[in-house]
C-alpha cells in the first residue's frame, strides 16, 4: 500500500468516551446491553420472517436485509467500542483503522440504499395496489438488493483509496471511539484539501442518490393517502409507512450530521455517531416489531411454536 512508504505512524491512539473509570465500566454495561439487544432483536426478526411464510412478500424480504445490516453496521464498532472501554490504552493499529473505515461505509453505504429501495417498495404497495405484484417480483427485488451492495462497495473503495493515499507523521491521536475519515483528516500532515472535497462529494451524491427517491416517494405516498375516503383506509395506509420514515430520519439524520459537519471533536460528534452506528440498529427492530400488527402476530405464532416444540 502507499502508506506504507511514506507513513511512519503504525498505529492510532483512541480518546474513546471517557478517561474517567467508573464511568468507563458503566459506559461498558451500557453498549454491553445496547449490543446483546441489537443482536437479540435483529436476530428475532431475521427468524420470524424467515420461519413465517405469511412474511414472504416484498416488504419483509427487504426488511430482513435491513436486518441483517444492522447486524454487521452494530458489529463493525461496537464490539471494538467495548474492547476499548476495559482497556487502559486504547490503540487501532493503521490497518485496522483503514478497514474499520471501509466497512463502516460498505454497511452504512449498503442501508442508506437499502432505505431507498423500501420507499419504492411502499409507493409500489400504496400508490399502485393492483400492479404491486407485478412490480415488485422476486427477481427485481433480489436485483434491487444486490445493487445496493455493489454501489456501496464501489462507493467505499473509493473511500478507503482517500485514506491509503494520506500521510501521517506526527499526530496519532484519534478525538473519537472509532475511525472515521472526517476524524483522520486533521492527522494527515500531507495536503488534504483535494480528499476533502472528493469526500463531500462523494457523501452528497450517495445521500442525495438515495434520499431524493425516499422524498418522492412519500411525496407520492401522502398524496394518494391524503385522497383515501375512509379515515381507517388512511390510517391504515400510513401505518405501512411510518415505522419507515422514522428509520429514515434516525439513519439519515445522524449520518449527515456527522460527515457534512466540519469535525470538531465535542460531543456532538461522538453523538451522531453512536446514534446511527449503535443506537440505530437497536431501534429498527423495535420499530418494526412494536408499530407492525403482522410482524407482531407473527412474533407471537413463532415463539408459541417453539414453546409448543419443546414441551
Amino acid at each position: 500500500m502507499a502508506w506504507r512508504n511514506h507513513s511512519i505512524i503504525t498505529e492510532f491512539i483512541l480518546t474513546g468516551l471517557s478517561d474517567d473509570p467508573h464511568i468507563q465500566a458503566l459506559l461498558f454495561v451500557l453498549f454491553l446491553g445496547i449490543y446483546l439487544l441489537t443482536m437479540m432483536g435483529n436476530l428475532m426478526l431475521l427468524l420470524v420472517i424467515r420461519t413465517d411464510s405469511r412474511l414472504h412478500t416484498p416488504m419483509y424480504f427487504f426488511l430482513s436485509n435491513l436486518s441483517f445490516l444492522d447486524l454487521c453496521f452494530s458489529s463493525v464498532t461496537v464490539p471494538k467500542l467495548l474492547k476499548d472501554l476495559l482497556s487502559e490504552k486504547k490503540t487501532i493499529s493503521v490497518e485496522g483503522c483503514l478497514a474499520q473505515v471501509f466497512f463502516v461505509f460498505i454497511t452504512a453505504g449498503t442501508e442508506a440504499f437499502l432505505l431507498s429501495v423500501m420507499a419504492y417498495d411502499r409507493y409500489a404497495a400504496i400508490c399502485h395496489p393492483l400492479l404491486y405484484g407485478q412490480v415488485m417480483s422476486s427477481q427485481l427485488c433480489v436485483r434491487l438488493v444486490l445493487a445496493s451492495w455493489g454501489l456501496a462497495s464501489l462507493n467505499s473503495v473509493i473511500i478507503v483509496l482517500l485514506a491509503i493515499n494520506l500521510d501521517f507523521c506526527e499526530a496519532q491521536t484519534i478525538h473519537h471511539y472509532t475511525c472515521e475519515l472526517p476524524s483522520l483528516f486533521p492527522l494527515s500532515c500531507s495536503d488534504i484539501s483535494i480528499n476533502i472535497d472528493i469526500l463531500i462529494c462523494s457523501i452528497l451524491l450517495h445521500g442525495l442518490g438515495t434520499f431524493l427517491p425516499i422524498f418522492f416517494s412519500y411525496t407520492r405516498i401522502v398524496s394518494t393517502i391524503l385522497r383515501i375516503s375512509s379515515t381507517s383506509g388512511r390510517s391504515k395506509a400510513f401505518s405501512t409507512c411510518s415505522s419507515h420514515l422514522m428509520a429514515v430520519i434516525l439513519f439519515f439524520g445522524s449520518g449527515l450530521i456527522r460527515y457534512l459537519m466540519p469535525t470538531s471533536g465535542s460531543s456532538l460528534d461522538l453523538l451522531s455517531s453512536l446514534q446511527y452506528s449503535a443506537v440505530t440498529p437497536l431501534v429498527n427492530p423495535l420499530i418494526y416489531s412494536l408499530k407492525n400488527v403482522e410482524v407482531k402476530a407473527a412474533v407471537r405464532r413463532t415463539v408459541e411454536k417453539y414453546l409448543h416444540y419443546f414441551r
